[in-house]
């Protein structure tokens, strides 16, 4: 028996080698399109890729936990292991393969020069726990890097050691709430205002170090109310956390008089930086009152993104806050360069480290090297072109489309679902339409102001005539979807793809996060199956 997935049903299922199945192949391939079961699946007691000497005796130090059954792993040999890896890396979509238009995330191309640079000997070698005579060119490219990212954003201070955006929030928020702890308003400022269309992390991170989270609402030109926001302003307010472009993709053309009025509150300005991409070159924020911004490198600054793997967040802070930055600081006595350890206090209570060492060397190296290989004129040139796109985008869609809000966008187009209205075809089918496409889908159902939000973030990557190609299927499934009589083809894609859809209600709820050996007669559901 060989196992495999049924595509037409998107179930597990066995079928007889050789006989009829939905793909019309004996081996269930399509093409270059290979069938591929589950690692497990293709194992094989016995095997293994290399041989190993037999360990030497030693004293048992496990205490009786030695363990007594195996380790249940698949048996497979190296060529196994290579196809079965290289053949799931063909089923991902991957900035590397096309548009990828996911909104609110900049999923921007990164150049291979950044790559070059990390690797190179005595950057992509160095040990954290190297003595700091060996390490003075490292520790100069992070003052560098620091130098460029306070000169891009007007602040006169930046913490480098935050490991990513969200990292960055805690950062900013705790630096904010030192200074309050400094005047004394610590135990009265408890509250923190966030707009409603903010990142989910701004009222998570606000939350965590104990502030009470008071949404604020957009007006219909989907910005901040700036009545309803100067309202809740008072002595209880500790910041407002706002971003700027704002995740609808709109800038916030009122940002100089909220940054007045919070100011004029006693409370603080954070600026979520995830979309700095829009203004790098072209607006500083500290010009625009703001105290703290972390800075998402993986976005505006083109080092990889996603994955779970190693991540930078620094984060600006105004002249205010400059004192509370997390230790250790990079500083310089004569021509040697040293890590300060003594870092920021606040009566005497340091606010201490927020990590292991100082930041991530990888992700600061490529950094710089965008930064240096594009130059002043490179940068200003992302933020237009990237700006560009987006209007590109939405002057193209909005009579096919419907836009969310009226008037030119600044770094991604947002449309709602209402062009889809009794059609039978929702977002989420509209999205799996687009798989069949060739395309990953769009951010679906973000920012939540926005119903069936469509939220697309093209960055200043990706050339006219691929844009023209991703309006054309765009266009293509909206005009399929209004003609009433293609609902169910929505609702049944993707058809081409490697699988197919599932009970996501279903998976979200029973998620199945181990695999089980099973002998699953024909047709059952593996996912209904486990929720029994």
């Amino acid at each position: 028996m060989v196992q495999s997935l049924d595509r037409s049903q998107g179930r597990a299922g066995s079928v007889t080698a050789g006989s009829a199945n939905t793909h019309g192949t004996f081996t269930g391939n399509r093409a270059l399109q290979i069938e591929e079961p589950l690692i497990f699946e293709m194992g094989q007691a016995g095997r293994c890729g290399v041989d190993l000497p037999e360990p030497p005796k030693v004293k048992d130090r496990l205490n009786g936990l030695r363990r007594k059954g195996e380790i249940g792993l698949p048996g497979l040999s190296e060529p196994q292991v290579v196809q079965h890896y290289t053949r799931l890396s063909q089923k991902n979509y991957a900035i590397d393969m096309g548009v990828y238009p996911l909104g609110s995330c900049t999923m921007k191309h990164n150049p291979r020069i950044n790559e070059k640079v990390a690797r190179l000997a005595g950057i992509g070698d160095l040990h954290p726990l190297q003595p700091v005579s060996t390490v003075q060119g490292a520790l100069e490219l992070i003052d560098s890097l620091a130098h460029w990212l306070k000169t891009l954003t007007g602040m006169p201070a930046v913490a480098m050691s935050p490991a990513a955006g969200a990292h960055g929030e805690m950062c900013g928020m705790m630096a904010i709430a030192a200074a309050l702890e400094a005047k004394g308003e610590r135990a009265q400022r408890r509250t923190v205002l966030a707009p409603e269309s903010a990142h989910g992390t701004n009222p998570a991170t606000a939350a965590a170090l104990g502030f009470v989270v008071k949404p604020i609402p957009a007006n219909d030109r989907g910005r901040v109310d700036l009545a309803a926001l100067k309202a809740a302003l008072g002595p209880d307010v500790a910041a407002i956390m706002l971003t700027n472009p704002n995740t609808c993709g709109l800038f916030e053309s009122e940002i100089v008089e909220i940054s007045k009025a919070v100011h004029e509150a006693g409370a603080y300005f954070y600026c979520d930086g995830a979309n700095f991409n829009a203004i790098v070159g072209r607006v500083r924020p500290g010009d625009l009152g703001v105290d703290c911004m972390h800075i998402n490198l993986h976005k505006t600054f083109s080092t990889p993104h996603g994955g779970g793997g190693p991540g930078a967040g620094p984060v600006v802070l105004s002249a205010a806050l400059a004192p509370y930055a997390p230790y250790p600081w990079i500083v310089k006595n004569g021509d040697t360069w040293h890590l300060a350890e003594d870092g920021a206090k606040v009566d005497g209570l340091p606010l201490g480290r927020l990590k292991a060492f100082h930041g991530q060397m990888g992700m600061f190296t490529r950094a710089l090297a965008y930064i240096m290989s594009h130059g002043a004129d490179g940068l200003k040139q992302v933020a237009e072109d990237a700006v560009l796109n987006a209007n590109y985008v939405m002057a193209a869609l909005k009579d096919v489309m419907s836009p969310a809000f009226e008037g030119p966008c600044m770094h991604e187009a947002l449309f709602d679902d209402s062009f889809l209205k009794d059609t039978g075809v929702s977002t989420l089918d509209f999205a799996k339409a687009m798989i069949d496409e060739g395309y990953h889908p769009m951010t679906m159902y973000f920012p939540l102001v926005v119903h069936g939000a469509m939220l697309i973030e093209p960055t200043e990557s990706v050339a006219k005539e691929d844009l023209d190609q991703f309006i054309g299927a765009l266009s293509s499934l909206t005009a399929k979807a209004k003609t009433g009589t293609a609902a169910e083809d929505f609702k049944a894609a993707p058809l081409y793809a490697p699988r197919r859809r599932l009970d996501e209600t279903l998976a979200a709820r029973k998620p199945v996060l181990r695999w089980k050996p099973s002998n699953n007669p024909p047709g059952t559901d593996p996912l209904k199956q486990a929720a029994e």
